[in-house]
């Protein structure tokens, strides 16, 4: 696909920033928002609308295996609603658009509207991102609405308080209501072992352990207690970032920060982390951890699970759902997945849940775009009331009825589809489970908040949760006395609320030492991590000292001082407080 030159003369066009009415507050608890009268701020009637063709051009840093080019059910709505037919583009490694983005940020060569993930920086760096401020103060009041008194949080930074993204990847006000990550272990296993406890990396181990001592095989081939992916960037997710969760800390990316001084240092330098990789080094020389973890690519990792012989994993659940869909269509859900707030001793809590606000990943304009405002429009009908509803419930009559009291339905077939044919459901109607193919194309409500006709915005609450369960899954958890696998770990209200927000989403300079750094400390982690948790026992001490002491080497501690400001700074903004 060939993008549009950018037109550097749009971004003048948006010159002069104004704040937004009510974006003074920092935060904002506004649980249950949308129950307020809409009609106010919905988007003008269609008569009054322009829905005349047009197309734009879209890129998203993560993959979409199933997008139909707006021919599924959903997309013929929302282009007959609107007008709009987006010439999508998606990443289709692991390496969630960064070599992709580079090169744009590099040739100028940019699309009209961009979900760049960790990668927006490099292209508001390089000017190719118009701020959405006056765009959403004067044509987006259902994105205004949305946010309310979060609009601080969609500023760029304290120095440059542009919006240049709408945070599209988390919905707003939302309410977990289920786990999705976390360690898992296949259902059959657990059923056959009598359901035992799982609350500790020993008690992970021995359950793996046991069940592959009684089956070295899976119907005919070698049965693989356990597998992690460590493509690319995938290495984070079930490698690396599993370290500070099994040791009692918060998803803060890269660091760990200190609650109380707002230092932050590289997580693998707490001393209770080694401790975890001392774990998976264990794991390997016990036989139990994949051999070929480490140089494994990510389809060879889903195609694995697929086959149903990995007993358990350490991911998140978007991480193999096409696999574990695989199974489900095969009739294998015993196959599948629970999920554990598994920690290196009982001493250390799961912190999966803990609040960080609304911040994260969203959708960007960029200067190529021809008509921002007819974008910025298009995002908005997405964001109202009939816009959620259309993307994640459906269109009416075929994907869900509303009874005599106002309740909306998904029928059995449809839930069955959902369940167990995913991604051609997905395919043909533009719906998934959770999200779809548009979950990330604007703002929206999260889950267990209900719209001004007394209905859950999204599917994901408690009743229908547990319908979309399959038997396997309901029955493993009776025995564990839950209803939802979220039901088994530390809630939210057992944490206070991060003062950072998401750090994962936190610009940080994309040129000078900063970059040098990391990148090289990024290189380091990559080589030494895999190198310390495949060594001899007796090695492992040595590699992982060495490890750490090469980071500083390179310049962490420098690092690390320039990211404490930068989170003290981010707290400052969020929360207004003075923080030095």
């Amino acid at each position: 696909m060939k993008w549009r030159s950018p037109k550097t003369i749009a971004a003048l066009l948006l010159a002069g920033t104004m704040l937004l009415s009510g974006c003074g507050s920092s935060g904002g608890d506004n649980k249950n928002a949308g129950n307020a009268d809409t009609g106010s701020t919905n988007q003008s009637s269609e008569a009054e609308a322009d829905i005349s063709p047009v197309t734009f051009t879209f890129f998203g840093a993560d993959s979409s295996p199933n997008w139909n080019n707006m021919q599924d059910e959903v997309g013929k709505v929302i282009t007959e609603k609107t007008g709009v037919t987006l010439d999508a583009e998606f990443d289709v490694g692991a390496g969630g658009g960064e070599s992709k983005i580079a090169l744009m940020a590099a040739s100028g060569d940019v699309p009209d509207m961009i979900f760049a993930k960790g990668e927006l920086s490099k292209l508001v760096d390089a000017g190719l991102i118009l701020d959405l401020t006056d765009l959403i103060d004067q044509h987006a009041p259902n994105i205004k609405k949305i946010f309310s008194d979060n609009m601080n949080r969609l500023k760029y930074s304290n120095d440059d308080q542009s919006i240049y993204s709408i945070v599209t990847n988390m919905g707003v006000d939302n309410e977990y209501f289920d786990a999705t990550g976390g360690f898992e272990i296949q259902h059959r296993v657990l059923k056959e072992l009598g359901y035992p406890k799982v609350r500790t990396l020993q008690d992970y181990e021995n359950v793996l352990k046991e069940y592959y001592a009684k089956h070295p095989t899976t119907d005919g081939q070698p049965t693989i207690p356990l597998t992690l992916s460590a493509d690319d960037w995938r290495i984070m997710i079930t490698v690396t970032n599993p370290a500070f969760l099994a040791t009692g800390a918060p998803d803060d990316g890269e660091y760990y920060v200190d609650p109380e001084t707002y230092e932050a240092k590289l997580h693998y330098k707490r001393p209770e982390e080694k401790e975890y990789f001392r774990w998976l080094n264990h794991m390997y020389n016990e036989g139990l951890l994949d051999k070929d973890t480490f140089v494994q690519k990510e389809d060879q990792y889903k195609a694995k699970i697929a086959s149903g012989r990995v007993l358990g994993l350490i991911d998140q659940e978007w991480g193999y759902m096409d696999a574990e869909n695989a199974l489900k269509t095969s009739g294998k859900n015993e196959y599948t997945y629970s999920h554990f707030p598994v920690t290196l001793s009982e001493e250390y809590v799961d912190h999966s849940f803990q609040p960080a606000g609304v911040d994260g990943y969203g959708i960007a304009i960029t200067t190529a775009c021809k008509d921002p405002v007819r974008a910025i429009k298009f995002l908005d009908w997405l964001a109202s009331d009939e816009g959620q509803v259309l993307r994640n419930w459906g269109i009416e009559g075929k994907h869900y009825t509303v009874d005599e009291s106002g309740k909306r339905i998904i029928p059995a077939e449809i839930t069955e589809r959902r369940m167990n044919d995913t991604a051609n459901f997905t395919k043909e109607t533009g719906l998934g489970n959770p999200g779809g193919l548009y979950f990330v194309m604007s703002a929206r409500y999260g889950d267990g908040v209900k719209d001004s006709t007394g209905n859950y915005y999204t599917i994901n609450f408690p009743e229908q949760i547990v319908e979309l369960y399959s038997d396997a899954e309901k029955e493993s958890l009776q025995a564990y006395g839950a209803t939802t696998w979220k039901d088994l770990f530390p809630q939210e209200s057992d944490f206070k609320a991060k003062e950072w927000g998401a750090l994962y989403n936190m610009p940080v300079p994309t040129d000078g030492d900063y970059q040098v750094i990391f990148k090289k400390t990024q290189d380091i982690i990559r080589k030494r991590i895999p190198e310390a948790v495949l060594a001899k026992r007796e090695n492992f001490d040595k590699i992982y000292d060495d490890f750490l002491e090469e980071l500083n080497k390179a310049g962490a501690e420098k690092m690390e001082a320039e990211y404490t400001e930068l989170v003290k700074a981010r707290a400052s903004l969020f929360t207004g407080k003075d923080i030095q």
